[in-house]
């Protein structure tokens, strides 16, 4: 049957009742909010603030879903966490929104016939968990800040809903436990391949879920309705009796103008689905992104022939078998960790000091002063590798990867710095996947990369989808053979993954945290801000507890003059120069240029003790005046 009789009372629902609703028939839920909304509203800055400004339209949508025949409403509360919504300015109004969106949903229930359950929809953090990376505790909070918001003004159960990664999933659900008894859906996101977002097929993480303390686990959104359904069988197989519940996406996206439109799936084609969903014992079945109350109506009257005919099932179920059993794709084996193998690394393995010297790409579109002058950098062999500024101080200049291939076809061993600020996630491992195949490129120093708001272009925004904690483990990724969904890809890289190092950050706590963070996504080794004092590294080792793991490669700038020690002292991020150093380039007066050279030869020198390597910085890019420091 489609759902079982339930008289919904003010008490909370109990754990036992939403097991034996599930045991006596499939519980039809809703479809999308998001674009049904913006059919009604328009484009808004998040959906969950029309809580607030268009509490109609949000009622609406609910009130079409329970015409539709759906028992089971999602809250309008799907971003509503603190995470989701600082950037907007709209963190203090988690406790609001969210009791709103709860207020909404019982309002339309008492509009409609029969019972009907609302499950309080939580979703993940969304960018804020890869631009920095955040401690479990206050995951936990801000979980447990939206969970106890929606319980407190009266949701049946919690949807967890859209999760890619499992451990934010986790954290999701143990947040709910540490005050609630309310059941919970734990539902995560598959890619088209059928693996999670860190490479989980579904019975690995069903066994993982099915531990946890919820009474159904799921599959939802990224794909359409004949992709998730392997994927419901899998889960099924590996839950040990654990409910299981789908809701697919319409199809895949497409954008027109500012907005992504989703396919015009057709009812027919979702109540095919949802006769195969239920043959395969799916107990929750709705919809995600892109389907609409035609779609759940469809549904809900296959499921009720379903019922009425018993042998249309039988003849599904054996339909269903055959199919999916002979479209079974073998299993990749993960690949195993393997040493990079770039000229880079098996210099700093073996032990021998490593010199590199940093360029700007060029503004304009010739490279040959930099082919120029890199030859008579490299040709004395006193120059292991050349690493490559990108977009330095958020200024436009040539693509470092594109730089780094052209000298990479000249036999020069690059390490080009790659930002998150500038491309998202599919565009980082595009630009890499083709560094590695095309250009030849080994080695990345994955940054973060300057704000636009210090560059020429202060009006446009950064990217920063992940920040380069997150691009270590995109790099650690592709190296095993997947993408960051999880997807297979037909080959693997071997980048050599290099990280960026202050020593004398203002916040040295913080900074030791994220260094250890990059080494634990998968860094080999690290470039730090220039230094000029061996005291400046010495005091960094001592708050560190040693020497760090992995090694670490020094930035040494031979000022040219007083002046510039001052500017670059109080102007540039992530530089301090000493008090000593400019009262020596100071007193130097017109010989300044001679002593910071000096100082800059005894840098080296005790860098060749502390350090794998250094990088050399030219002073006003004339490259050749660093050979000075290699004589």
């Amino acid at each position: 049957m489609l759902y079982c009789p339930f008289q919904h009372s003010n008490r909370a629902m109990k754990i036992e009742d939403f097991q034996r609703r599930l045991a006596s028939g499939l519980l039809l839920a809703d479809g999308a909010m998001g674009s049904m909304l913006y059919e009604l509203v328009g484009p808004q800055r998040c959906f969950e603030e029309v809580n607030a400004t268009e509490a109609e339209a949000v009622f609406r949508v609910h009130k079409s879903y329970l015409d539709a025949g759906a028992r089971l409403i999602e809250t309008n509360s799907f971003g509503a966490n603190r995470l989701k919504l600082a950037p907007l300015g709209l963190a203090d109004r988690v406790v609001e929104f969210n009791h709103r969106a709860v207020k909404i949903a019982r309002e339309a229930r008492e509009a409609a016939s029969g019972d009907v359950l609302i499950a309080g929809s939580i979703g993940p953090l969304g960018a804020a968990r890869q631009v920095r990376r955040l401690e479990q505790s206050e995951v936990f909070e801000v979980f447990r800040e939206q969970a106890a918001a929606l319980e407190e003004r009266g949701v049946d159960l919690f949807l967890l809903e859209t999760f890619s990664d499992m451990e934010d999933l986790i954290a999701a659900v143990a947040a709910i436990r540490s005050f609630s008894r309310l059941p919970v859906i734990a539902q995560l996101t598959y890619s088209e391949e059928g693996t999670a977002f860190d490479g989980a097929h579904p019975d690995e993480a069903a066994k993982r879920l099915a531990a946890l303390d919820v009474q159904a686990i799921g599959a939802n959104c990224t794909i359409g309705p004949q992709s998730i359904l392997p994927i419901a069988r899998d889960l099924a197989a590996a839950a040990n009796g654990l409910p299981i519940s789908v809701m697919p996406n319409a199809g895949f996206p497409k954008r027109v103008g500012d907005r992504v439109v989703y396919p015009k799936s057709s009812p027919e084609y979702f109540a095919q689905f949802a006769r195969q969903a239920a043959a395969l014992g799916v107990r929750i079945l709705g919809g995600c992104c892109g389907t609409t109350p035609e779609h759940v109506q469809a549904m809900a009257q296959a499921i009720r022939e379903l019922d009425a005919h018993p042998a249309v099932r039988v003849a599904v179920e054996e339909s269903l078998s055959a199919r999916t059993e002979s479209n079974t794709a073998a299993r990749v084996a993960p690949a195993l960790a393997r040493e990079p193998e770039s000229r880079l690394w098996r210099s700093l393995r073996e032990g021998r000091f490593a010199t590199s010297v940093e360029i700007d790409p060029p503004k304009g579109t010739s490279l040959d002063r930099i082919f120029e002058q890199i030859g008579r950098l490299v040709e004395n062999g006193k120059v292991d590798a050349i690493d490559i500024n990108s977009g330095t101080l958020a200024r436009v200049g040539m693509d470092a990867l594109l730089v780094a291939g052209a000298l990479e076809a000249r036999g020069v061993e690059t390490i080009p710095h790659l930002t998150t600020r500038d491309m998202n996630i599919i565009g980082l491992q595009a630009a890499l996947l083709g560094a590695w195949t095309v250009s030849g490129v080994r080695n990345i120093l994955a940054i973060t990369g300057d704000p636009p708001s210090l560059g020429d272009h202060p009006e446009t925004s950064g990217v920063y989808e992940i920040d380069s904690i997150g691009l270590v483990q995109v790099l650690s990724r592709l190296n095993q053979g997947t993408d960051w969904a999880g997807k297979e890809l037909g080959g693997r890289t071997n980048f050599t993954i290099g990280v960026a190092l202050n020593p004398v950050s203002d916040d040295l706590d913080e900074e030791i945290r994220r260094f250890r963070a990059k080494i634990e996504a998968g860094a080999h080794f690290a470039m730090t801000q220039p230094l000029f004092e061996a005291d400046q590294w010495h005091s960094f080792l001592d708050r560190f507890g040693g020497p760090p793991p992995v090694p670490v490669i020094v930035g040494i700038w031979p000022l040219a003059s007083h002046r510039q020690a001052v500017r670059l002292n109080n102007e540039v991020p992530g530089i301090v120069i000493p008090d000593a150093v400019l009262k020596e380039l100071e007193a130097a007066g017109n010989g300044a240029r001679d002593a910071g050279f000096a100082i800059a030869r005894r840098a080296l020198e005790w860098a060749r003790k502390d350090f794998a390597g250094a990088y050399l910085i030219p002073p006003f890019k004339r490259y050749e005046e660093v050979l000075e420091l290699l004589d």
